[in-house]
């Protein structure tokens, strides 16, 4: 399996890791529209990591070959973005705006902690 697809695995596990661990806090605690904000957020972050990998893969395919590429997929990321502000603002008594902006951007938080740990135990 190439690095790549192992990495996305990887971030793959740890933001399913979270999510559970949202979903715990949604059932067992009292704020349960933070934690489903932060289920809604992490979902579509969850869904713009698959479309990342998937298109960052046809990208090195297309590499591989000597073909160009339109784009990496900005607009169908952002339009996810605008998906789950629309939804929280359609049931403000269910989901938590500010906790939908930090589930949708966990999944780059995760990358960046994937890199770090990698690096550090790669370098050993």
């Amino acid at each position: 399996m190439p690095e790549f697809q192992t990495m996305y695995v990887r971030q793959r596990k740890w933001m399913f890791f979270i999510l559970s661990f949202y979903v715990l806090g949604w059932g067992f605690t009292a704020h349960q529209s933070i934690f489903l904000g932060l289920i809604l957020g992490t979902s579509l972050s969850l869904f713009n990591l698959w479309l990342m990998a998937r298109k960052i893969d046809k990208f090195g395919q297309a590499a591989t070959e000597g073909r160009q590429i339109r784009s990496l997929g900005s607009f169908s990321r952002m339009a996810t973005a605008a998906l789950a502000i629309v939804i929280t603002l359609r049931y403000p008594e269910q989901f938590h705006l500010i906790s939908v902006v930090i589930g949708l951007m966990t999944s780059y938080i995760v990358i960046m902690i994937d890199f770090f740990i990698h690096n550090f135990y790669s370098d050993k």
